[in-house]
């Protein structure tokens, strides 16, 4: 019988070892991925912010957003999945060469071997070329630095955030992926991050914490009060978010496979359990279900089921998912306002509850009921499974707690002295008149013009109508009327 032409070799752009249908999930996946941080988080910090820092939140996920993939292709893509340096670190190295992206993609580190030195696990290498991998886990590395954003929105100095993005890049999140994902020592001990709940979420919520405190808070007024500009933008930012997380969980199998079903199915199932028990907490805690807390809680869920998607069932996702919606809740609304340190550090979007509470969360959850038959599926180490399952589950437990420790510790640290370092050239906290101002002092633009084509309020030009402008007269003559484009209200 011949081979349709679809599926016959035509070299060089149609190798033997390519799958069209891997690669084209593969580049589906990353897209997904992408469109979560843009424009999904540059959607969703410019919405649920202050009108006054509307623009400077959008603006620090757009700018992480384009700074990361350069200096990932640079030099960060090989220090996180290239060869060996040192059990926590690869080579870094640039990703830019015809000859390297057209070949098959490998992990070159992550072959897997018995004590005895025979090989378990032979090394990753999907169906398509590496420019498909680096691409796809750019994406990873770009979600991480804006959801590390979100505890420093509203004070950060800009340029100081523009020369943390590539250090933090470099010094902290390739060492997390190469440990737990690039063939690192962690990756070798059996630890299982499915896809990001380590790498991602409690490194970005600790980083983040750990950039709050040493930022320094918002003003006063900005803490006391600091009501979202638009909620039903910050939905549709939401709402990116969550579909995109088909491409975060669906993905990580590095192949259009069985694992990657199971995992978007879960992905959805917990994400939709967190976001109903939280705002049922609200409603009977508050008296009213809340919109921020609903989004709060569909992260949290994403979040949690992160690192176990593809190795848990589906039940499992729902028990996730009740445990995703009520225990950050409960550290994020009750704890939060018993603790003298989580007073004092100011997490703008509550990074740290939603993040690293959900993302280490998850990971021990999957230390509990990681499923055998699907561990198999997709993990290195052969006979993997939860604690529930019995056997060497109580050690795969362990694993989760260790892996977690390594993350919180190395991320504490690395930001701590790349942030310290920047402070000796470039101040981390805006200037007063900028905080007291906000976008337009440090961006000279604005969210909204609400007077005409671009125009700013200006009472001599539209009117004197609030006790803002009371002291004011209105010149002799003047009608209120709509004047060219300009209607005054």
């Amino acid at each position: 019988m011949a081979i349709p032409e679809a599926y016959q070799e035509h070299l060089p752009a149609g190798p033997s070892w390519l799958n069209k249908g891997d690669n084209g999930w593969q580049l589906t996946a990353a897209t997904l991925v992408g469109i979560q941080s843009m424009p999904g988080l540059v959607i969703l910090y410019a919405s649920i912010v202050k009108k006054k820092w509307a623009v400077n939140s959008a603006f620090m996920a757009l700018y992480a957003f384009a700074a990361v993939l350069i200096c990932w292709v640079l030099v960060a893509y090989r220090m996180a999945f290239g060869d060996k340096l040192l059990p926590f670190w690869g080579k870094g190295a640039p990703s830019l060469g015809q000859k390297f992206l057209i070949d098959q993609a490998e992990v070159p580190e992550s072959t897997h071997f018995y004590d005895n030195g025979t090989i378990e696990t032979q090394m990753i290498k999907p169906f398509y070329p590496m420019a498909s991998l680096v691409y796809f886990q750019f994406t990873f590395a770009a979600i991480t630095m804006i959801l590390l954003a979100g505890s420093v929105l509203g004070r950060m100095n800009i340029k100081a955030w523009m020369a943390f993005v590539p250090l933090w890049l470099i010094f902290s999140y390739t060492v997390g992926a190469f440990s737990l994902w690039g063939g690192g020592f962690l990756f070798h001990w059996g630890v299982i991050d499915y896809s990001g709940g380590y790498v991602i979420h409690l490194s970005s919520g600790i980083a983040g914490f750990t950039a709050a405190y040493w930022v320094g808070p918002r003003l006063k007024s900005d803490r006391e009060r600091f009501p979202p500009n638009n909620v039903l933008l910050m939905l549709a930012g939401a709402g990116l978010l969550w579909m995109g997380w088909s491409g975060f969980n669906g993905g990580a199998p590095y192949a259009a496979n069985i694992d990657a079903s199971i995992a978007v199915l879960n992905t959805n199932i917990c994400a939709a359990t967190s976001l109903l028990v939280w705002t049922s907490l609200d409603a009977v805690f508050f008296g009213k279900p809340s919109v921020i807390g609903a989004v709060q809680g569909m992260m949290t869920g994403l979040v949690c089921i992160t690192p176990g998607a593809g190795v848990v069932q589906s039940w499992a996702a729902i028990v996730m998912g009740i445990l995703s919606g009520s225990i950050p809740w409960f550290s994020m609304m009750i704890l939060h306002k018993k603790s003298t340190l989580l007073q004092k550090v100011d997490d703008t979007l509550g990074v740290f509850h939603t993040h690293a509470v959900a993302g280490l969360l998850g990971g021990l959850l999957t230390g509990l009921l990681a499923e055998p038959a699907l561990c198999r599926l997709i993990l290195p180490v052969t006979n993997s499974r939860g604690a529930f399952y019995g056997g060497n589950g109580g050690v795969q437990l362990l694993k989760q707690l260790v892996a977690a420790l390594f993350v919180i510790g190395w991320n504490i640290v690395s930001t701590t002295v790349i942030l310290l370092v920047i402070k000796i050239f470039i101040p981390l906290r805006m200037p007063e008149e900028q905080l007291m101002i906000g976008d337009d002092a440090v961006h000279g633009e604005e969210a909204y013009a609400l007077w005409g084509d671009g125009e700013k309020y200006d009472p001599k030009k539209h009117g004197w109508h609030t006790s803002l402008f009371a002291e004011e007269r209105p010149p002799a003559g003047f009608v209120n009327r709509a004047t060219g484009v300009t209607v005054n209200l």
